[in-house]
């Protein structure tokens, strides 16, 4: 491992950590605003704007991305990510910390299978980092423009089936996964920086549906589901998309178990609650 991938993976641990103790101040702030909702945006904003302990959130949250944002500019998304799917342990521990409970058999196996999946990709790092070529600009296109399908579909179905949490949750975090795949691509510079465009689209959408699902849900299901597609289809298209390669042999099996790991860690976490629901719509 080099020392821009080290610090790469220092500033991603930072990262993660920062905005994952700002979903729980914006978590706590949103639940107790009036309804926010998506028909009345500068309505909902003014609501938002006016809280500080909800701007407090978004500032954090805001100069965690800006440290994820250094982070891959030095290293590969795949790598980035993973650090950041670790994070929803610490989310889970930090909420139950605060709320004065217990971690349920679930919550801990998920924590636990982070922290090995976690150290399953140092090791892996020992194989080599590289950080992959820059992929097709047409395949990368579509790969958004079907993630963002995908999210309007769950808004549209996802209300009714999955609960207003959940569909917020996670029509927030595809749009979130936009925003991390966007931020990637434009830091290569030249003509990808239009992709600048996607990334404040994905970001701005993905925060607005994570306030919603606030309302509706706890943090740690919320974050959690969001936090999980986030992570997942970032690693994905890092590897599909963005041709960033896998060490081979021994070293690339490790790779591979170390993802896996991660995003099965962030699902046993991500669990839904059935909340009361009936008065909180999109």
């Amino acid at each position: 491992m080099n020392i821009s991938t080290a610090v790469a993976l220092l500033l991603a641990l930072l990262s993660t950590t920062i905005t994952n103790l700002a979903y729980l101040r914006e978590h706590d702030a949103a639940a107790v605003l009036p309804v926010l909702s998506m028909r009345r945006p500068l309505h909902s904003l003014q609501l938002l704007l006016a809280d500080r302990s909800w701007l407090l959130g978004f500032a954090m949250e805001t100069g965690g991305f800006l440290l994820y944002a250094a982070a891959l500019s030095l290293a590969s998304l795949a790598l980035v990510q993973s650090i950041g799917a670790g994070g929803i342990g610490l989310l889970a521990y930090v909420s139950a910390r605060m709320s004065g409970r217990q971690l349920s058999g679930r919550e801990l196996s998920g924590v636990i299978v982070s922290v090995l999946g976690l150290l399953a990709l140092g090791v892996s790092l020992v194989g080599g980092s590289g950080a992959g070529r820059s992929g097709s600009t047409a395949a990368i296109l579509l790969w958004l423009g079907i993630t963002a399908a995908l999210a309007l579909l769950v808004l549209l179905l996802g209300r009714a089936l999955l609960g207003v949490a959940v569909a917020a949750a996670v029509a927030g975090g595809l749009f979130f996964s936009i925003g991390d795949v966007s931020t990637k691509v434009a830091t290569q510079g030249g003509a990808r920086i239009g992709f600048v465009l996607t990334l404040i689209v994905g970001y701005t959408l993905g925060t607005v549906l994570l306030q919603l699902g606030y309302q509706a849900g706890d943090a740690v299901t919320v974050a959690g589901l969001a936090t999980l597609l986030t992570n997942a289809l970032p690693i994905a298209a890092g590897t599909i998309v963005l041709d960033e390669p896998v060490p081979s042999g021994a070293f690339g099996a490790v790779r591979v178990l170390a993802f896996v790991a991660v995003i099965v860690g962030a699902f046993l976490l991500a669990r839904p609650e059935r909340r009361a629901e009936t008065e909180k719509r999109l």
